[in-house]
């Protein structure tokens, strides 16, 4: 994958996280649940576009482990939903099922990348 694919993934998965924010309910539990998702799934695609511009490999590696870091909280949070929700969403279990693959491609770039 190359990197600006990667960096368009992140983009299109944070716009998706909010746009499913919308879509919540306005109980206390999903105005939290909102907030954390909204900041993580941006977040990480903030983090993995910072990594470009990384002063080092070290600098680079710690932005895509912040990335990671972020696509797991939003991996819990939409499962959190999941298990709130009373019934299947389709663009839900899309969000979750990008949310492993984007841990799963920082996981390698972690451990892949030398300092």
């Amino acid at each position: 994958m190359r990197g600006n694919d990667l960096l368009e993934r992140t983009f299109v998965f944070g716009i998706d996280c909010l746009k499913f924010c919308r879509k919540l309910p306005s109980d206390p539990e999903y105005r939290l649940i909102r907030f954390q998702l909204g900041k993580s799934a941006t977040s990480l695609g903030a983090n993995y576009e910072e990594s470009q511009a990384g002063s080092s490999r070290a600098d680079f590696k710690n932005k895509v482990r912040i990335s990671l870091r972020e696509a797991r909280e939003s991996n819990y949070w939409l499962r959190v939903i999941k298990e709130l929700a009373d019934h299947n969403d389709d663009a839900l279990e899309r969000l979750i099922t990008e949310s492993i693959e984007l841990k799963k491609i920082f996981g390698a770039i972690v451990n892949n990348t030398k300092i």
